[in-house]
């Protein structure tokens, strides 16, 4: 099965994330550090639709200035911008595979998809 993580090294949940897939039999696993190769609004549209989520509900408050910044209360399209622009404002980890996505908050969610 392929999967691909979007992983934070300095995010404990990602690393446990990331353990998890990597102790699974027959993944072909994909680490892209978002950080580094950030997200286009295209792909967070897409992993957002898969997952059931809303950009809302992957805004990362924890350590950004979103809440500051009222991001709570703007619109899913202006959220993605702010998202695509910095990625630090999207919650990690998000995890893909052929049975679909999840936002990986608790690690253990990454199971339904495996």
């Amino acid at each position: 099965m392929k999967a691909t993580i979007w992983h934070n090294p300095a995010c404990g949940t990602s690393r446990k994330t990331l353990a998890v897939l990597q102790e699974t039999p027959d993944i072909d696993l994909t680490v892209v550090e978002y950080l580094k190769t950030p997200y286009d609004a295209d792909k967070l549209r897409q992993l957002f639709d898969a997952a059931g989520v809303s950009a809302r509900d992957a805004l990362r408050l924890r350590g950004t200035d979103a809440a500051e910044r009222g991001m709570t209360d703007w619109t899913e399209d202006a959220i993605i911008a702010a998202m695509a622009a910095n990625a630090a404002y999207v919650e990690r980890p998000f995890v893909e595979t052929d049975k679909g996505v999840r936002l990986c908050r608790p690690q253990d969610k990454v199971l339904e998809i495996l």
